[in-house]
């Protein structure tokens, strides 16, 4: 057995579909862990397509570019072992399962752990637990491996495992079975709040339950409405955690096989949830931009703490100079917000602009009279604002090329307390899966060293102010007990009795849970946005828009 073995986690962000760009980063981290004397390099899973890829992996196309991969990887590969994920053939005959010439096929791939070492291809090892649960769905083109897979480097006897395989104790108590010094776990594992606690929890408890070392790799980086956090670390078979990476950068961690164990001297520090959550607003944006080719944003900046706290975000995910704040007044508009949104674009330093909507409003009114003849004031009127705020950033938007970001809360998204083609205008929604209530503490966490947002953007009753004196307050209940309550119906599928039972007036958890389930029609068309909590709108929830159940 090697005295000393040098392994490298590279937490990488891959981008999906670019496989040239991911080899080359692949490359580049192999030549670098060589000159370091590091004799194995571990990278996430299917970072040679990116997670999730979706259904380029249903692209003919997709065999060619693989296979260039594995080409370069294998010369990549001198002098070390490296081992990364990637979609690879499952070589299944399918045929009688076609439904037409233009109609995909079963699943035909295996999700892999790609093994090359000195210029070689090894055996791979196929990840046999397929998650298709909340925002996976794997077995639409894979299918599960069924056998361990151990690789020998230098006397030390290392066992694969792909992400959801180590949550799965008979797959690791079988791995441990061959005889394993360490296990070597791929991961795409996005974030979540509290979800690396509950990583570190779990793959504590499995190594000290099989005695075995566990070095985690994770994939960093936005994808889509998914963020990937990173935060690969290592333990010890004790369960007791020797090394950890930083969080939503890339990065390497290096860790050491030496006298029969696994060590490690990299500690970062484990960041406070609201940071965790900050940061991942933060990546989520800068990779939607990066990824897509955007480079600049404009937001309506209201003066209210949903679009201060987008604004804040979008300056440290793009720059200050690539974002135009947009103040839209009307007759209802406070004084107070205007000054509030000057305030806070200055002290970011981006761009700001006032434009009143009031001849726009009025020249729709007047265009609707005869129509409207007779009825009486409504929210109709409130949402002719909104509409017309959404049009006139969306102008910006096709003039300018800058992508529109959306500022509703998952709150407001949850009971439908938004406009459509209004308020929810736009290309990516930063806040779509952040309750009111954290949005209060991230807006606290962005003011901890200086005043960014102004104070009372933070303390005043928050208002939609689209009717005079108008609060959220006359339509919701406080924020706390409605996020609590929504939490319980959103994210646990609790029934209205079960939440009733929790102390909440019937009356709001009724109304509530019936705003949720008549919102879906509006929900299914808003922007995407960041997915940071356990269950979120979009991939991860999916209800009937027309549907007759009933508690």
């Amino acid at each position: 057995m090697a005295e000393n073995l040098q392994i490298r986690l590279l937490q990488m962000n891959a981008t999906v579909g670019d496989f040239q760009g991911n080899v080359e980063k692949l490359v580049t981290a192999c030549e670098e862990a060589r000159e370091a004397g590091v004799s194995v390099v571990v990278a996430p899973e299917l970072v040679l397509s990116g997670y999730p890829p979706e259904d380029l992996l249903l692209r003919p196309a997709l065999a060619g570019k693989m296979q260039a991969a594995m080409d370069a990887l294998e010369r990549a590969s001198q002098g070390l072992m490296l081992i990364v994920g990637g979609p690879t053939d499952a070589d299944i005959d399918a045929s009688e399962w076609r439904l037409g010439h233009q109609s995909a096929g079963p699943a035909q791939l295996y999700n892999s752990a790609l093994v090359f070492v000195d210029g070689a291809a090894l055996a791979p090892y196929y990840k046999q637990s397929l998650p298709n649960y909340q925002v996976f769905d794997e077995r639409r083109y894979f299918v599960p491996g069924t056998e361990p897979r151990i690789v020998d480097v230098q006397g030390v006897r290392c066992g694969l495992l792909v992400c959801e395989d180590v949550w799965v104790p008979n797959i690791v108590e079988a791995t441990c079975a061959q005889g394993v010094d360490v296990l070597l776990v791929i991961n795409a594992s996005p974030f979540a709040e509290a979800k690396h606690q509950e990583r570190l929890a779990h793959l504590k408890d499995r190594a000290a339950t099989n005695q075995v070392a566990i070095a985690y790799v994770n994939l960093v980086g936005g994808q889509d409405e998914l963020v990937f956090d990173g935060g690969s670390f290592a333990v010890n078979a004790a369960g007791d955690v020797i090394a950890q990476a930083p969080f939503f950068v890339e990065s390497v961690l290096d860790l050491l096989w030496s006298d029969g164990r696994l060590q490690g001297v990299e500690q970062a520090t484990v960041p406070s949830k609201d940071c965790l959550l900050y940061d991942a607003l933060v990546c989520g944006v800068r990779d939607y931009f990066r990824k897509t080719g955007f480079t600049k944003a404009v937001l309506g900046l209201s003066g209210g703490i949903d679009s201060a706290l987008t604004l804040a975000v979008a300056c440290d995910a793009l720059g200050a100079e690539h974002v135009h704040a947009v103040m839209m007044p009307y007759t209802y508009t406070a004084e107070m917000s205007v000054s509030d949104a000057k305030a806070q674009a200055e002290r970011l330093g981006c761009d700001f602009s006032i434009v009143p909507i009031e001849p726009m409003v009025s020249s729709f009114l007047a265009g609707l009279a005869p129509f409207f003849d007779g009825l009486p004031v409504d929210t109709t009127e409130e949402n002719l604002q909104s509409r017309c705020r959404g049009v006139l950033l969306m102008a910006l938007s096709n003039k300018t090329g800058a992508l529109v970001l959306a500022t509703g809360n998952k709150s407001e998204m949850a009971v439908g307390y938004a406009t459509l083609y209004g308020d929810m205008a736009g290309g990516f929604a930063v806040l779509k899966d952040v309750w009111k209530t954290r949005v209060y503490a991230l807006a606290r966490y962005v003011n901890r060293d200086s005043e960014i947002i102004p104070e009372r953007v933070i303390t005043r009753p928050p208002s939609a102010e689209l009717a005079p004196d108008q609060a959220d307050s006359d339509s919701l209940p406080p924020y706390d007990v409605l996020d609590a309550m929504l939490a319980l119906y959103i994210e646990s599928d609790w029934t209205p009795d079960d939440i009733i039972a929790e102390g909440f007036e019937a009356s709001d958890v009724r109304r509530m849970c019936r705003l949720v389930d008549i919102s879906e029609y509006k929900r299914r068309q808003a922007a995407i946005g960041p997915r940071v909590t356990s269950r979120g709108f979009g991939r991860d929830r999916r209800y009937p828009i027309a549907n007759q159940w009933s508690f």
